[in-house]
């Protein structure tokens, strides 16, 4: 099952041959290799995945429960490959999303922060009400605060002269700023502050409607 923790495993995907009839050798070796996995025997269940791989390629569910295998075997950078090739855009969206949460896991157990906090940010984007990667989203956020304060003003004697021609070289794109992180942490905190208000709307709404009379 998905769990709640940010250093929890993935969800094992069980459900999915429905959506590739046809490819019955491959299905055969997915039904093996989860039947290992349920019974915890998650090495055995690797290679039943990867012969469904060389079978079907672009089977989405052979990587998805490679990548949980994977993880569970820990070894977390090869479960991140795994569920990249699950995000490709030819693949159904549900388990595109489903895989950006399992690859922050895996990202976060290489202690590759900024990577985690982007594949939780697509997990978020594409299935709001995924409770799951939201928390993991601003748990992740709030530990790259702490390792990254921002850096306290300067003075202007402590300033050092610059010359006025040099041009400041402008920000890596690809780094989070202070900033951004606040920016993100303050949306996901009104994303849940909205939600409170709807509930508790809801929940007033159902409680003073009178009962019908049939």
């Amino acid at each position: 099952m998905k769990h709640l923790m940010l250093y929890g495993p993935g969800i094992l995907l069980l459900l999915s041959l429905s959506f590739y009839a046809g490819a019955q050798p491959a299905d055969r070796l997915i039904r093996k290799g989860n039947k290992e996995y349920r019974d915890n025997r998650f090495k055995e269940a690797l290679p039943l995945y990867q012969q469904a791989q060389q079978l079907r390629g672009n089977n989405a569910a052979a990587w998805f429960n490679a990548g949980d295998a994977l993880y569970r075997n820990k070894q977390w950078a090869e479960a991140e490959r795994s569920f990249d090739r699950v995000t490709e855009p030819h693949n159904d969206p549900l388990l595109q999303q489903k895989a950006f949460y399992n690859k922050g896991v895996s990202l976060s157990r290489q202690n590759k922060l900024e990577e985690s906090i982007a594949a939780y940010k697509k997990a978020v984007i594409m299935d709001p009400a995924d409770e799951d990667a939201r928390i993991n989203l601003q748990k992740a956020l709030l530990e790259w605060k702490q390792k990254n304060p921002p850096e306290p003003e300067k003075t202007k004697e402590e300033q050092p002269r610059q010359d006025k021609k040099k041009e400041r070289a402008p920000p890596s794109q690809s780094k989070l700023t202070p900033k951004q992180a606040e920016q993100l942490l303050k949306a996901l905190q009104q994303r849940e502050q909205q939600a409170m208000q709807k509930m508790q709307q809801l929940r007033s709404r159902s409680s003073g409607q009178p009962e019908k009379d049939w």
